[in-house]
Parts: C-alpha cells; structure tokens; sequence
C-alpha cells in the first residue's frame, strides 16, 4: 500500500486521540465504529439491487466500493488505536491469506 495510507492512519489515531482520549471508552467507540460503517455498506448496496420498492436503485457500485473502502480504514484506525502497527498487522493477515491459497 502507499506509504500515505499508512501515514494518514497513523495520523487519523493521533487526531483522534488529541480530541477524544485513548481510555477504554474511546477504543471501544472506534472499533464499534466499524459496525456503524459496515451497516452503512449494507445500505448501500440495497441501494444498489433496488431492494426497498419504496426508493428503488439509489447508489451505484463505485459507492459500494467508498463505505467498503471506509470499513478498511476505520479498522486501520482501531488496530493503530489499540497500539500495534496497522501496517506489520495487515501483513500478517495477508501472509496467513496467501499460504492457505498458494
């Protein structure tokens, strides 16, 4: 990944906390964040299959692809938040990804 990703997930931890904290909390509330976006992918993409008759297609799939792409940042986020490096944490789950399908 771009090394500004990386950088703008450690500064986003670093933001967070200055306004909020570090306690208990406040790392609760990051990482419940990630429901909150994950329920905002589902809306989008019933918004895409035209699922509620009521407001038929709403989003298109590049939206889908947007709230998915802020699910992964804000569990970038929470791993920085709970002191590790997003970026060796990620790696290791890739590692793990890559042996079982190699």
């Amino acid at each position: 990944m771009d090394e500004l990703i990386w950088d703008t997930v450690r500064a986003s931890c670093g933001w967070l906390d200055a306004a909020n904290g570090t306690g208990q909390a406040e790392l609760t509330c990051r990482i419940l964040k990630l429901t909150e976006e994950a329920g905002e992918v589902a809306g989008a993409w019933i918004g895409l299959v035209g699922q509620n008759p009521r407001k038929g297609v709403t989003h298109t799939r590049e939206e889908v692809a947007a709230e998915l792409a802020d699910v992964v940042f804000t569990a970038l986020v929470a791993i920085e938040s709970l002191g590790l490096d997003a970026r060796t944490v990620v790696t290791a789950c890739a590692d793990k990804v890559r042996s079982r399908i190699t």
